[in-house]
């Protein structure tokens, strides 16, 4: 009796260790996983025995992250070109794309005859509210010196870049006199809208270079805007536009698509279906849209775009786009490096994937594909454009043939502007000259900072004259090029650009666009269009 009264003690304790033995059992045996499994010895691959004997026996000292490095890039190389691996070093500055933003203090510059100079300050920024100015040399940032023949962007960005809030003691040359200013970094905008501004009085153009997490809010801000100056048409420019966050293009083609319309939707192997959908009520569901895109428009913007043809939403004006329609997931490792893993595709609402082919050739052969369809003609005449005939497919409304497979085709083919203006102007390109001319002229000319009020007043009422030719003449003979045989045509093609450099200068990339734009054939080709 006694013995039967201690087992009733005893037995819930027993039940309970052995509830928790089984649990514990279980979770260790759970999915067969390598190095998870209760009773599974984890057998060592022969990558890492082969980085071991590399260490202990090999002849010389190496760097055996790297040698590890490229195997991993060897693996990822027998998947799809977009399935990278980025090593910790590079990580931050890849990821500042996506997030739209970096830690820095908020200058552009350019190295001139080995020497920073400060072309550009971001106002209210970090720089700014030091006192930097256009024109400042800087010599050296805390103990790194920055002027020099071993002097490169990556490295100047890398020692001006640091974590929010630090300090950097920069010593600078202004006016022939040495200065120490201490700047505090913060937080510097990767700005996505380049341009937005009314061509005309119902006319808005936006251009998009990027999708960020902040890019939905720069759109926004900028469509509302011209919205209250009486815009009814909309020129949206995704030329170059290499894409990014998939949520934000989401959230701008809802702006476009009325009701509960599909967007696109996701799916894998290992990834569930999944549908974007419009949501709200957007702020510009009815006017006239017209989209522009190249070879260089990309993964989330061609995921907009093709939301906007399946609905027969827009216009779509320009070239073939790239054709990427497979979607990335990063994973991050343990040694802060990531893997950028496609776990799926995307597919436009009337499910057909814009994914190229890339299985033939390797990646090398599909990054190439550019050169061919400059050789093959596709971005002269529309006749030469490839579409995969194989896959047809029919837009929702007006059931107008549109192809997938293969990026998306425009409705109104333009021609790449191939226009040959000879070795000199290339080698002008090519050693900055050209592009250094908004920036002396500025230096030269301080007084045209505040000579016009606006855009449109510089556009009509500045010129490259004499003077302005002899500067950029000076300019080319210290990279030691001679302007004296140059032709007509091409005088005439350098006196645009450099006029160009110069509205980049003093108004960005605002004013770039703005100006470029009235002789875009792009563009022309939209207003054609929006004008039927």
């Amino acid at each position: 009796m006694t013995n039967n009264k201690k087992l009733q003690v005893w037995l819930p304790l027993l039940f309970s260790i052995t509830l928790i033995a089984g649990m514990f059992l279980g979770y260790k045996m759970r999915d067969g996983i390598p190095g998870k499994n209760f009773f599974y010895a984890e057998k060592r691959r022969p990558i890492q025995e082969i980085l071991d004997i590399i260490q202990n026996r090999y002849v010389d000292d190496v760097n055996l992250n790297n040698i590890a490095d490229s195997g991993i890039q060897a693996m990822l190389a027998q998947l799809d070109p977009h399935s990278v691996f980025i090593a910790a070093s590079e990580l931050d500055r890849e990821n500042e794309d996506i997030k739209g933003s970096f830690f820095g203090i908020g200058v552009e510059f350019n190295i001139i005859l080995d020497t920073l100079h400060v072309t550009s300050v971001l106002k209210d920024g970090p720089a700014f509210k030091a006192g930097i100015k256009v024109g400042d040399k800087i010599l050296s940032a805390n103990d790194s010196t920055l002027s020099g023949k071993k002097s490169s962007t990556a490295r100047i960005q890398s020692i001006l870049r640091g974590e929010l809030g630090s300090a950097v003691n920069l010593t600078l040359l202004r006016a022939g006199t040495k200065q120490q200013i201490v700047v505090k970094r913060g937080i510097i905008p990767l700005v996505s809208v380049d341009a937005s501004y009314m061509i005309d009085q119902k006319t808005g153009y936006i251009r998009l270079n990027r999708f960020s997490t902040q890019t939905y809010n720069e759109f926004m801000i900028s469509l509302l805007a011209l919205k209250k100056q009486n815009m009814t048409q909309l020129i949206l420019d995704l030329r170059n536009n290499g894409g990014g966050a998939l949520d934000d293009a989401v959230e701008i083609a809802d702006e476009f698509l009325a009701g509960d319309k599909l967007i696109t939707y996701t799916e894998g192997k290992h990834a569930a279906k999944k549908e974007y959908r419009c949501r709200r009520q957007g702020q510009f569901e009815t006017g006239a849209l017209v989209v522009l895109a190249d070879e260089g428009t990309a993964s989330a913007s061609e995921i907009l775009m093709g939301a906007l043809q399946d609905w027969d939403r827009a216009t779509i004006i320009g070239r073939r786009t790239f054709g990427k329609g497979l979607v990335g997931q990063q994973f991050n490792l343990s040694d802060n490096s990531a893997l950028r893993l496609t776990i799926a595709r995307y597919y436009t609402p009337v499910g057909r994937s814009i994914q190229r082919p890339y299985a033939l050739g390797g990646k090398a052969a599909y990054f190439d594909e550019f050169y061919h369809r400059a050789v093959d003609g596709e971005m002269l005449t529309a006749d030469s454009v490839k579409n995969d005939t194989t896959k047809i497919f029919k837009t929702l409304v007006t059931h107008k043939t549109i192809y997938g497979g293969g990026g998306i085709s425009p409705d109104y083919f333009v021609p790449a502007d191939t226009a040959k203006l000879g070795l000199l102007t290339a080698k002008l390109y090519s050693k900055g000259t050209l592009g250094d001319y908004g920036y002396q002229y500025f230096l030269s000319h301080p007084e045209i900072e505040n000579a016009y009020k606006s855009v449109d007043q510089f556009v009509h009422g500045f010129t490259i004259n004499d003077e302005s030719w002899k500067l950029f003449e000076a300019m080319a003979a210290k990279d030691s090029l001679s302007l004296a045989s140059i032709s007509q045509k091409e005088k005439e093609f350098l006196t645009s650009a450099l006029k160009l450099q110069v509205a980049r200068q003093l108004y960005r990339s605002e004013g770039f666009y703005e100006m470029a734009n009235q002789g875009d054939s792009g563009v022309k080709k939209a207003l054609e269009i929006l004008q039927k």
